[in-house]
C-alpha cells in the first residue's frame, strides 16, 4: 500500500486526491466514529467541501486503544481488504469477577472465592485456547438482531441467544501479575473478541474475569508503533494548508 500516514511519513497534498490510509493511535474512551468525524472534519474545512468519504478498518471499543487505521477519499475501497487482515492486542484480565459486558462498561455481577492459579493452569489455558476455537459474541456487542444492535438489547436487560463464531488464535500468551490480575497477548483473525476470550478464560480456570485494559497493537504488517496520534494529524492538515495558502 502506497499511501500510508504514519509517524515517519506526514500527509501530502496529494493524498487528499489519490486517497490514503492513515495510523491513528486511538486514545481511551474515543470511539471510532468520534476518530473518523473528527478527521473527516478537518480535512472538509481544509478542501472547502461538504463531503469528503473518510471510514475506519475495524471498530475498537471507546474503552480501548491503539491502533485504528482510517481511509480517506479513493483508499476507502481498500477497508475490506485491511479489516480481513489478522490483528494483534495487548490486554489485562481481572479475575475473580464477572460483568455482563465483559469489561468495565458495566459494574461487576458475579463474584468467585478467591483461588490459586498456578503455572500449569496457565500453560493449559494457553493450549486450550489456542487455533481454531469457536467465539459465542457478546450481548455488548454491534452485530443486529432483527435490525437491533445487540447492546441495545442488553441495555434494555434482554438476553438473545446467540451462535458461537468460528474465529484463530494464532497466538497467546499468559501471564499472572500483582492484584489477582492477567496479562494477555492475543493475535488472531477478524472478528475476535477479546473481551469474551477474557470471559472464557475466566470461565476455564474457575474463577471469573473481566477485561479491564486492551490495546490493539497490529493489524497485518502495520503496528500501532508507526501510528500517530488525532492531534498529530490535525496538525499535520493545518500546516498543509498554511503551506498552500
Amino acid at each position: 500500500m502506497d499511501n500510508v500516514i504514519t509517524a515517519h511519513n506526514p500527509i501530502q497534498a496529494s493524498y487528499l486526491k489519490e486517497g490514503a490510509a492513515i495510523l491513528i493511535d486511538k486514545p481511551l474512551e474515543w470511539t471510532s466514529f468520534d476518530v473518523v468525524n473528527k478527521l473527516r472534519y478537518a480535512i472538509k474545512r481544509h478542501l472547502d467541501v461538504k463531503k469528503y468519504k473518510v471510514g475506519h478498518a475495524g471498530t475498537l471499543d471507546p474503552l480501548a486503544t491503539g491502533l485504528l487505521i482510517l481511509c480517506i477519499g479513493p483508499y476507502t475501497k481498500k477497508i475490506e481488504t485491511i479489516v480481513a487482515q489478522h490483528k494483534g492486542y495487548t490486554g489485562e484480565v481481572t479475575l475473580g469477577v464477572d460483568t455482563p459486558s465483559y469489561d468495565a462498561e458495566t459494574m461487576p455481577d458475579v463474584y468467585y472465592p478467591d483461588k490459586k492459579i498456578t503455572e500449569d493452569d496457565l500453560l493449559n489455558l494457553k493450549n486450550h485456547f489456542s487455533g481454531d476455537i469457536d467465539q459465542i459474541p457478546p450481548m455488548y456487542s454491534a452485530i443486529k438482531i432483527k435490525g437491533v444492535a445487540l447492546y441495545k438489547l442488553a441495555r434494555r436487560g434482554e438476553e438473545i441467544k446467540r451462535k458461537p463464531r468460528p474465529v484463530t488464535i494464532s497466538n497467546l500468551e499468559v501471564s499472572l501479575s500483582v492484584d489477582n490480575k492477567l496479562a494477555i497477548e492475543v493475535a488472531c483473525t477478524k472478528g475476535t473478541y477479546i473481551r469474551t476470550l477474557a470471559y472464557d478464560i475466566g470461565q476455564y480456570l474457575g474463577c471469573g474475569g473481566y477485561l479491564t485494559g486492551l490495546r490493539r497493537t497490529m493489524i497485518g504488517d502495520f503496528s500501532v508503533d508507526d501510528a500517530i496520534s488525532i492531534d498529530s494529524f490535525i496538525e499535520q492538515i493545518n500546516q498543509l494548508a498554511a503551506s498552500t495558502v
